[in-house]
């Protein structure tokens, strides 16, 4: 039997996170320069509080500014706090989670990540794209593992 694949296998751990009173402009920033889409907000114990997405940024807070320039839309969010438009009381999950009912809470909440939580503390998070990263190589495996193989005469 084969083992399961758990939350902990595919999460990233310690991920960016930030303060509920930081300012958008900075949270934008480094959204961009990681090139990530959603960043915990914790407390200052590590416990989450909530969740803020790329999306989030554009539904509340850019939503009017959608033909500015990237300074321009990081200047237009100074001022604004993260505690305005972050997710509060996410859907969490624990690390040994299999990996199947993580994905499966992705798909029927429709959401793009989850916290992972040991207690309400931070250890990581699972995204979307850790299931797609997580399929390639799995195709890509599953693909070099038959072009290894022998060809069967007819």
């Amino acid at each position: 039997m084969e083992d399961i694949i758990t939350v902990s296998d595919l999460m990233t751990g310690n991920p960016e996170t930030v303060f509920p009173d930081d300012e958008l402009g900075e949270v934008y920033a480094l959204m961009s320069e990681r090139m990530i889409r959603h960043v915990p907000v914790i407390d200052s114990e590590g416990n989450i509080e909530g969740v803020i997405s790329h999306r989030d940024l554009i539904r509340t807070a850019l939503y009017e500014f959608d033909d500015l320039t990237y300074l321009d839309q990081r200047d237009a969010l100074k001022g604004m706090l993260v505690r305005d438009v972050m997710t509060t009381d996410p859907d969490t999950i624990g690390p040994e989670m299999p990996l199947a009912d993580a994905g499966r809470l992705l798909l029927e909440n429709k959401i793009g990540c989850l916290p992972v939580v040991e207690g309400n503390r931070l250890v990581g998070i699972l995204t979307e794209s850790d299931f797609i990263k997580h399929l390639v190589t799995e195709s890509e495996l599953a693909q070099a593992e038959l072009a290894a193989r022998p060809a069967v005469p007819h």
